[in-house]
């Protein structure tokens, strides 16, 4: 038996662990439940808040999130980050890293998944792993947007090009996600339909195969540019929460490389299907704001932008990807396209197979554009930081 001098050093030191137990549980902040109610009300106020969030597309080797917001002088809206689906679990590490970072910075993350293995191995298992790490990052308060096989009109993607694959590889993993997820929501995002069907690339469908009969659109027993690039992959107004489209400015004509400025209003001309100029006529793309945001009144994003400068990146390379943006941000652009939500910048510089060279994508590596590039950015552009949901 204890005696009373132990019983009373015991019933202290028990009364000491209860105190240090509260204490650390005070100071432990919201609970699991709470920050994935803090995700799901950030993912709804970033689709339906008047505004335009400003984002960047970042290269993960070279930068962390917070060294771009030095940059920038802002923290990014949201980070686009990059997995395969079904990932190792260094790939789920990379994600998490990605959402941890997006959480210092108060941002989003737009969680952008490569079937790569192709469409077949989207399993049942691989969207429960996917749907776990998803209820992990929410955890951290950092709402998701997955960005399901991009450009899956290309064909330059293992994924691409199978539009009946495609359709029921992204419903299955919106079931998933729209279920146990409230933090997330689903982006469809196609690339801009011109120079469809983008022929003798890796992926072209086969002219004999069962693909080509689903993307005859007109029914004329042949694929060309006036089939229609984007209706026979979407996967429905149920599944899909976001649209987005990659729209990047690769110069003027093809072959790509040369650097040009863009053409006045280039960039709303492309997103409505009305682009007839040195590239060709492109007028048989639809008009892709009218039809999968506005008529559908899904927020539209542009997931990843940027403007082609190759060789020497001096000032004329400068004036090339500032025109781009003040396109991009122009008052235009917010009058006309109310329902955009989203812009990501691609800061990234990378050697591009379609040029032959490397691209110069970022814009704020020079001090210089630095400053303009900040300048150039409208008011009702949006930014981090905030944390309006906490």
């Amino acid at each position: 038996m204890l005696s009373p001098a132990r019983r009373s050093a015991g019933a202290a030191l028990a009364l000491t662990a209860l105190l240090a137990t509260s204490l650390t549980s005070c100071a432990a902040g919201p609970s699991a439940e709470e920050m994935r109610e803090r995700a799901a009300c950030a993912v709804d106020a970033l689709a339906t808040e008047d505004g335009v969030a400003f984002g960047v597309d970042l290269d993960w080797e070279a930068q962390t999130v917070a060294e771009y917001a030095d940059l920038l002088g802002e923290q990014p809206a949201d980070v686009v980050s990059y997995a395969p689906i079904p990932w190792r679990e260094e790939d789920r590490a990379h994600v998490l890293d990605a959402a941890k970072q997006a959480a210092d910075a108060g941002a989003a993350q737009l969680l952008t998944l490569e079937p790569s293995d192709g469409l077949a191995a989207v399993t049942d298992e691989a969207v429960s792993d996917l749907v776990e790490t998803l209820v992990d990052v929410t955890e951290l308060g950092v709402p998701v947007l997955v960005r399901f096989g991009h450009e899956m009109n290309g064909s330059w993607y293992p994924w691409g090009q199978q539009p009946t694959a495609y359709v029921a590889a992204f419903q299955r993993i919106a079931t998933a996600v729209h279920a146990d997820v409230p933090g997330a929501a689903m982006m469809w995002a196609p690339n801009y339909g011109g120079g469809y069907p983008f022929p003798g690339r890796a992926y072209s469908f086969a002219p004999d195969s069962a693909q080509a009969g689903a993307l005859d659109t007109d029914g004329d027993g042949t694929v060309t540019e006036v089939d229609d690039p984007y209706a026979p992959y979407y996967p429905g107004d149920e599944a899909v929460d976001w649209v987005g489209i990659s729209l990047t400015h690769w110069g003027s004509s093809y072959p790509w490389g040369e650097n040009e400025i863009p053409e006045a209003d280039k960039f709303a001309a492309q997103l409505t299907g009305a682009y007839d100029g040195l590239a060709g006529d492109e007028t048989a793309v639809p008009d892709f704001y009218a039809e999968y945001a506005e008529r559908r009144n899904h927020p539209l994003a542009i997931p990843s932008t940027a403007a082609l400068v190759t060789g020497d990146d001096d000032e004329a390379g400068q004036e090339i990807r500032r025109a781009w943006r003040k396109q991009v941000f122009s008052d235009e652009t917010r009058r006309d396209f109310p329902l955009l939500r989203l812009v990501n910048w691609f800061e990234r510089d990378r050697f591009e197979p379609e040029a032959d060279a490397t691209v110069h994508w970022a814009a704020l590596a020079d001090e210089e554009e630095r400053e303009q590039f900040r300048a150039d950015l409208p008011k009702w552009v949006s930014f981090g930081g905030s944390d309006a949901c906490g």
